[in-house]
């Protein structure tokens, strides 16, 4: 039974919406299942589930123990630092980096896009930037700002 095994035993149950399976940053450090839930309610049926609990007992010869369990929540998964267990930063600082990552793409989004988008009803205009938006916030602007930012966001 490996790490695989794991994880899609887990993508089975109910409110289950993805999983990684990330590599060590060292050879003989452990490697990290990721889970993503719908909420709290769904992550405890699969961490008091039986199948779980039966990948920890009985191993075959693989070493699945859990060495430290880290619950992200919200934007605080934006603020994760990978291979740590390190918390996420206070919500204030959270915040203020994500204002600078929504300015320039509101910005740029209004002044290029918006434009285009003018003679559109309301509800869909909303709906393309809304698209827009979090592509951008999701994939480039989070990513850079929480980069840029990582030595801010972790002093205490």
């Amino acid at each position: 039974m490996g790490a695989r095994a794991i994880l899609e035993t887990a993508a089975a149950f109910p409110g289950h919406l993805g999983y990684g399976l990330f590599r060590p940053s060292r050879d003989g450090a452990p490697w990290f299942l990721v889970h993503r839930f719908r909420d709290q309610e769904a992550f405890r049926r699969w961490q008091d589930s039986p199948e779980r609990a039966a990948f920890f007992a009985n191993c075959e010869g693989h070493r699945h123990t859990e060495t430290a369990r880290r619950e992200l929540h919200g934007m605080e998964t934006w603020f994760a630092e990978p291979g740590t267990t390190r918390p996420a930063p206070p919500r204030w600082k959270m915040a203020v980096s994500s204002g600078l990552a929504i300015f320039p793409i509101s910005l740029a989004g209004n002044a290029l896009i918006g434009p285009y988008l003018v003679d559109l009803h309301l509800v869909l205009r909303t709906a393309a930037f809304a698209a827009v938006f979090s592509t951008l916030m999701t994939y480039v602007a989070m990513p850079a700002v929480s980069r840029l930012l990582r030595p801010w966001l972790t002093r205490a």
